[in-house]
């Protein structure tokens, strides 16, 4: 075991890539922290961070979650803008 401190954190992330997330750490009995602490793990040091039986269950969650973005949309996804809510008592 290594003692380590951790950081409370807010990011921000797609919708539908956060619901792979969560059910991939679900799969895996972790939390999405501990998995994405994992994952980063491995890819500071160029491994893959999944097997075949991962793998499977992201391409099955991508499916239900309609995840059709890949690696190729990488810093090019851009926010939607928020709708404009009219102020109270205006019209």
């Amino acid at each position: 075991m290594v003692t380590i401190e951790r950081s409370q954190t807010g990011i921000r992330i797609e919708k539908r890539i956060l619901k792979v997330l969560k059910g991939l750490a679900e799969f895996h009995d972790l939390s999405v922290g501990d998995l994405l602490e994992g994952v980063l793990l491995h890819v500071f040091e160029g491994k893959t961070p999944f097997g075949e039986r991962s793998l499977r269950k992201i391409a099955e969650l991508r499916k239900v979650y309609e995840l059709d973005l890949n690696a190729a949309h990488s810093h090019k996804l851009v926010e939607e803008a928020p709708l404009k809510t009219a102020r109270k008592g205006k019209r």
